[in-house]
């Protein structure tokens, strides 16, 4: 090893490359879990919002029954929830639709390089007969 050249024997590559392996493998995983932790999360929040306005609603629906004018302030309390969840459907749609555009491209992409892959072994395959035939042509010719 002289001068400013780093090099590194086949052992030590071969451990480099499996020590990278094992990190990149690390690195999904953890993805992997902090992607699982967030979905829960977030399901964790709707949950805790939909058990609020089930409190809510029952404790308005108690009181609905003992005046007409809490039987009108439920009917405007659940149009508003119904308009709340209907936002949170649509926003949420959107957002699946979202996913489903990049899935789609994805596909495409991943179709795109299957197809480049399948031509560029095609390729090397006719160019190693070609290379083959070279051979045994010059071979021949001596």
């Amino acid at each position: 090893m002289g001068g400013l050249g780093l090099s590194l024997s086949p052992w030590y590559e071969h451990r480099l490359s499996e020590l990278y392996a094992q990190i990149q493998g690390k690195h999904r995983q953890t993805r992997k879990y902090y992607s699982t932790y967030n979905a829960l999360l977030e399901i964790k929040e709707l949950m805790l919002k939909e058990t609020s306005l089930l409190n809510s609603i029952i404790s308005q629906f108690q009181e609905a029954f003992s005046s007409a004018d809490g039987r009108i302030k439920l009917v405007h309390s659940m149009e508003g929830i119904l308009k709340g969840s209907q936002q949170k459907l649509e926003k949420v749609q959107l957002g699946l639709q979202e996913e489903e555009r990049n899935r789609n491209e994805l596909k495409d992409r991943y179709a795109a390089a299957i197809g480049e892959q399948k031509r560029c072994y095609s390729l090397m395959k006719s160019f190693q007969e070609k290379c083959s035939k070279e051979k045994l042509r010059s071979q021949s010719s001596r």
